[in-house]
């Protein structure tokens, strides 16, 4: 890994259009999520992961931005920055591109590492082997800068 990560393409589907005739916008995550799920096998992350030691990871939070609308059809690529990460979470940064080159949306997480091996599932510290792999991909990154939408607030500004 020498650059950020970039999914496999991915495809709006029809029954993701709202009645305003675009993606609605929960899709737009569902779209960020299987992005994700394709660069987790670089981090060791995924049910085979998740059957070995009974811990996966949750989404705490999770920003949207939505920059430009997609349709029916449309393709999109999903990238995956690694911004920062700590023994038990890691912050992530995504941008949906589509086909012809143009931003569709970003979304920004924060995402903890889970036992669920126990009777209540809980927030738990990464093996080393994640460790180890989630420090490649940040050096492999450092170069890139931090993205313009990434730690974003929303509100209504007052003067």
């Amino acid at each position: 890994m020498t650059d950020i990560f970039r999914s496999a393409p991915l495809t709006v589907l029809p029954e993701w259009i709202d009645y305003n005739g675009h993606l609605n916008m929960a899709y737009y995550s569902v779209l960020m999520d299987q992005g994700a799920d394709q660069s987790y096998p670089l981090l060791g992350f995924g049910p085979d992961y998740r059957d070995r030691t009974g811990c996966t990871t949750y989404v705490a939070e999770f920003h949207i931005c939505y920059v430009r609308e997609l349709h029916e059809g449309d393709r999109v690529i999903c990238t995956f920055q690694l911004i920062d990460f700590d023994a038990k979470r890691f912050h992530l940064f995504q941008e949906l591109w589509h086909e012809d080159g143009w931003l569709a949306a970003t979304g920004e997480a924060l995402t903890l590492h889970v036992d669920q091996s126990g009777e209540m599932p809980k927030v738990a510290a990464m093996p080393e082997e994640i460790m180890t792999k989630l420090a490649a991909m940040k050096e492999a990154q450092k170069h890139l800068p931090l993205p313009e939408r990434a730690g974003r607030k929303i509100g209504v500004p007052r003067k």
